[in-house]
């Protein structure tokens, strides 16, 4: 099995290569440092599985598994996280990601999840499928609820601002966001992205009127408490 690690942390990277090193079966084919790298480290390589931390400088882990999902299908991502909460978790998964594994858990769990994956099986820390099946209990259809059990439609007496980032924001405005509240320029972010100046203002415009935010410190302080980026 083919592995692609994708982890800030250089010493993360260096210790989960010498643990799957030890697997007579995996073999870790490439190292990427933040999100974007990762995207294309999987196209470049065509992994079995990637290993996908999920707080990511450039593209965090989720919009990266996001973009792998839509290029390469067929290509299996685990989630790597110090974050339980049901947010992160079921959105790695609405990405496309075939397992979440806490980053405090026991290396077997890593080595579990990736197996589990490439044989087309889903794996969740134990903490987390309790998460997970907590919020499919909650979105459940209710009796007397004319709207199906999910409570007021989403905005409609709320607050974008109050909605998390990934209900709120389309996929191109979450990299955006991500990308100046790490203080890139308008022009950095147009680079990055393959996109105008212009295109990037309006995305900042459009990001700024759905948020009801008036200043890059105010967007900074949403994506960090978001979980966009932590700004290590």
């Amino acid at each position: 099995m083919k592995v692609l690690l994708a982890d800030d942390h250089r010493i993360v990277r260096e210790g989960l290569r010498s643990l799957l090193a030890a697997q007579p079966d995996m073999q870790v084919v490439g190292e990427a440092a933040d999100g974007r790298q990762a995207v294309q480290m999987a196209k470049d390589m065509a992994p079995d599985v990637v290993v996908m931390d999920v707080a990511m400088p450039q593209l965090n882990g989720i919009e990266a598994t996001r973009q792998i999902a839509a290029d390469e299908p067929g290509m299996k991502v685990v989630a790597l996280s110090m974050h339980s909460d049901r947010r992160f978790v079921s959105e790695a998964l609405k990405a496309g990601a075939s397992g979440y594994v806490l980053k405090d858990g026991a290396f077997d769990e890593l080595i579990s999840a990736i197996r589990a994956v490439v044989s087309d099986r889903v794996y969740l820390s134990p903490r987390v499928a309790g998460v997970v099946v907590e919020d499919y209990v909650r979105r459940l259809p209710t009796r007397g609820n004319g709207n199906g059990g999910h409570g007021p439609h989403p905005g409609t007496d709320e607050h974008a601002a109050r909605r998390g980032a990934f209900d709120a924001l389309t996929p191109r405005e979450r990299e955006v966001l991500q990308l100046m509240a790490e203080g890139y320029a308008t022009k950095e972010v147009a680079h990055r992205l393959h996109v105008s100046v212009k295109t990037v203002e309006t995305h900042r415009r459009q990001i700024m009127e759905k948020l009801d935010l008036h200043s890059v410190a105010e967007l900074t302080k949403y994506a960090i408490r978001e979980g966009l980026t932590t700004l290590e």
